[in-house]
């Protein structure tokens, strides 16, 4: 390491992160086993996209009551509908799950009309219970591709360590989220999964990016443990994750409160994602990689002269 290195690095503060890193293994393991015990007793709350049913848009002239609306629709036999805004206060979107039945439309309409307000009818949607269980197929498939393919890319960019490592943060991450929504009870439709999907991609980048440091510290430092060469990678890179972090964070806040009650949830698991993704770029993988015994000679790129010492 030339002067030019050792004086960068004696400006920059090196946090112990790996000192607490068994303090974070018993967190992580406490979010994974309520997170799977969720999971496992009560699962997802499937949204209509996964189950099956009945979706109606309907407008007013004024803007409506959701809260009114959904009380009607109760008195008037629909289990559990699902009332929100849709655009604008004055459109409605409401959700009924079950088996699609060609005059449920008819029937809502006729809730609805008890009201002195006009009401409009203007789309009904239905999704059959097959449907819903192919999406559900093809959205757990597509997970799993997802962390094969981040694996194999992983492994072939750093190295097999670097892999698991990522691998084994992004399922802490996918299931820590699943089991929020899992113990909050809330709505798990397509966007949430795409969320969930977002949520793997805004991980993997932020683990690359540390993995990028942690090997390139690696091959520069030398006479130091890794526990120290990780820690001085993490301190390295700590203030762009937590800017990424909180820039990411302030737009979904703004989703959240300004973007309507569609993407409520699909905010709420890409804000979880963000804090837990943050969390486990630092620790899970780090310390995953730390448990392998990574080293140097893991990272060191074999010179040419090496593949001929052996010959005679």
């Amino acid at each position: 390491m030339d002067l030019a290195d050792k004086h960068k690095r004696k400006q920059i503060k090196v946090y112990n992160f790996m000192g607490i890193r068994r303090h974070a293994v018993v967190l992580s393991f406490l979010l994974l086993i309520a997170s799977l015990g969720s999971l496992m007793t009560q699962g997802l709350r499937l949204g209509l996209d996964f189950t099956g049913g009945t979706q109606v848009e309907v407008g007013y002239q004024q803007p409506a009551d959701v809260e009114l609306l959904r009380q009607q629709l109760e008195i008037a036999g629909f289990e559990s509908p699902i009332v929100v805004h849709f655009g604008s206060d004055s459109d409605v979107l409401i959700r009924l799950q079950g088996m699609p039945d060609q005059g449920l439309a008819d029937r809502v309409y006729e809730a609805l009309m008890d009201h002195d307000e006009v009401v409009e009818l203007r789309r009904v949607d239905f999704v059959g219970p097959q449907i819903g269980e192919e999406l559900r197929e093809d959205g757990g498939l597509g997970m799993l591709a997802a962390l094969v393919v981040v694996m194999i890319y992983v492994a072939i960019r750093f190295q097999l360590k670097f892999a698991i490592g990522a691998v084994l943060a992004l399922g802490h991450d996918v299931l820590i989220v699943l089991g929020f929504f899992s113990l909050a009870r809330l709505e798990f439709d397509l966007t949430v999964l795409a969320a969930v999907l977002a949520v793997v991609g805004y991980s993997l980048n932020d683990t690359i990016v540390v993995s990028d440091r942690i090997r390139e510290n690696f091959r520069k430092i030398r006479n130091v443990s890794s526990a120290d060469i990780i820690n001085e990678s993490l301190s390295q890179t700590l203030w762009r994750t937590i800017n990424t972090s909180m820039t990411t964070l302030l737009v979904l806040l703004s989703l959240f409160f300004l973007g309507g009650e569609l993407i409520h949830n699909f905010a709420i698991a890409l804000m979880a994602g963000v804090v837990i993704g943050t969390y486990s770029s630092i620790y899970v993988a780090a310390t995953v990689m730390l448990a392998m015994n990574i080293d140097r000679e893991d990272l060191l790129v074999p010179e040419k002269g090496e593949l001929i010492d052996d010959l005679p």
